[in-house]
């Protein structure tokens, strides 16, 4: 594919992502950061095959780079999933 195809579709994908995100109502951001934070696994793997598929040793940093990243998003992510979701259970009587 040529530049201007590729930069077509990053265009549009942020038109779209941008749409999406905005117009999701509160309850279902919850459900939905998990979810993005489980897609963020896919960068992980993405990042370790570009990773070990060159012989360059700064594709290979910048894989570790990319899965430090990821990691970063993933047990963040669902350390505040977890946290929101603590706000909606009932609370015991003592």
């Amino acid at each position: 594919m040529d530049f201007i195809s590729i930069l077509s579709i990053f265009v549009m994908a942020c038109f779209v992502g941008y749409y999406v995100v905005w117009s999701v109502t509160p309850a279902l951001h919850t459900p939905l950061m998990a979810v993005t934070n489980a897609i963020s696994s896919v960068i992980i793997v993405g990042a370790l095959v570009a990773a070990a598929a060159s012989g360059n040793p700064i594709a290979k940093w910048l894989g570790l780079l990319g899965v430090v990243f990821a990691s970063v998003n993933i047990f963040g992510g669902f350390a505040v999933t977890a946290r929101m979701l603590a706000m909606y259970k009932k609370k015991e009587k003592q």
